[in-house]
């Protein structure tokens, strides 16, 4: 039922109400006065009474009649003002701390469109301390993270450069200078990274990065990707594949941003597919859709399935022991995330024995920013 129906709906019972009252109280004042005279012989006692009104006779009734006006108007209305009491009790329970708390709705008017605005409160209210629990939750695992990722490398670093700086260490040898310098060297870089993904990770999630959307070839831009990630994949004995359905697929997004995302993804494959021998990449372009599906495939370390929901999460990583060597920032499959939901697209993950698969749809035709696109 609309407001306005309800509005006009509570109105129209008041208004019954209020005539019911009136006409129950002229009622009973009319039997009242009618019967005046035999009420006055019934109270003295006597036959011979004076049935004449006085001022004092008038007053009377016009109590009286308030008085059963005010009655059945309270009798029309009791289930009302019990409906209202209950509802105030609520509030009263909500501003106490009680989010449970909950008004309890009955029909279909006015009062009962408040309860359901009550309980609506309530449970923002109780939704709203929830993701206020979570955000504080979440800002003293950033800062435990943080402070985790960088003294790692920080006391590596400080550790060795002590170790050629320091007196009564001139013994060491040069080929030993040089190991530990690049140790040191390695250690610095990786605080580095960690750093500027941290800030890339702060400027996608709080909106900061203007997007400068273009045509960009999606299937050149993996080729050249692949052939840049060549040493990477020298080094850990894999092979790469790039399969696709079409020669060229040129889409509207941001071309630096598209190069991290499959960076990342690329990345990612190489550290957790070595096993597997290879990394395949598979183009898919579907124009009737406006998509293009491209899948980043490794056949090495096989995701838990309790993982995979978590595993676009900043600093969530599978290997519980963060090893240093495959671990990585924590932040490079979450700023994956960012840069496609900024696109519009969408970024899933499976794994099994088959295979870890991360799939990103993305639009050929990104609508949103068109006034900001030009040629390259």
């Amino acid at each position: 039922m609309k407001n306005n129906d309800i509005t006009k709906s509570y109105r129209t019972r008041f208004i019954i109400s209020l005539i019911v009252s009136a006409l129950a109280a002229c009622l009973s004042l009319s039997l009242l006065i009618y019967n005046f005279g035999g009420l006055k012989r019934f109270l003295t006692g006597t036959e011979m009474v004076d049935t004449s009104f006085t001022a004092n006779d008038v007053l009377l009734f016009v109590i009286f009649g308030v008085v059963i006006f005010g009655l059945v108007f309270y009798l029309l209305q009791r289930k009302s003002i019990n409906y209202i009491k209950g509802i105030a009790e609520t509030v009263e329970k909500i501003s106490a701390g009680d989010l449970e708390a909950r008004a309890e709705v009955r029909g279909d008017d006015e009062f009962s469109g408040m309860a359901e605005s009550v309980n609506r409160m309530a449970g923002d209210l109780k939704e709203l301390l929830r993701l206020e629990r979570e955000s504080e939750q979440q800002k003293t695992e950033l800062i435990t993270n943080i402070a985790h990722d960088l003294r790692t490398p920080l006391t590596s670093v400080i550790g060795y450069l002590e170790l050629l700086s320091g007196k009564g260490y001139d013994h060491l040898s040069e080929s030993q200078k040089k190991k530990y310098l690049s140790i040191a060297y390695t250690k610095a870089k990786r605080l580095e990274q960690l750093i500027d993904d941290l800030f890339e990770f702060t400027k996608l999630s709080c909106g900061k990065i203007t997007m400068n959307v273009t045509y960009l070839d999606i299937v050149k831009l993996l080729a050249q990707l692949l052939e840049e990630s060549y040493p990477s994949f020298r080094d850990k004995g894999l092979r790469y594949e790039l399969h696709t359905n079409t020669d060229s697929q040129e889409i509207m997004a941001d071309p630096t941003l598209m190069a991290r995302l499959f960076e990342n993804l690329i990345g990612n494959a190489i550290k957790y597919g070595a096993d597997g021998k290879k990394v395949e990449v598979r183009v898919k372009s579907e124009p009737e859709a406006n998509a293009v599906e491209v899948k980043v495939i490794n056949y090495g370390f096989v995701i838990d399935e309790e993982d995979l929901p978590r595993i676009f999460e900043k600093f969530y990583r599978t290997d519980k022991a963060r090893n240093t060597e495959t671990g990585g920032s924590g932040l490079g499959l979450a700023i994956c995330r960012n840069i496609v939901d900024m696109h519009g697209g969408t970024i899933t993950v499976t794994s099994d024995l088959e295979g870890t698969v991360f799939t990103v749809r993305l639009k050929i035709h990104f609508e949103k920013t068109d006034e900001n696109l030009r040629r390259a």
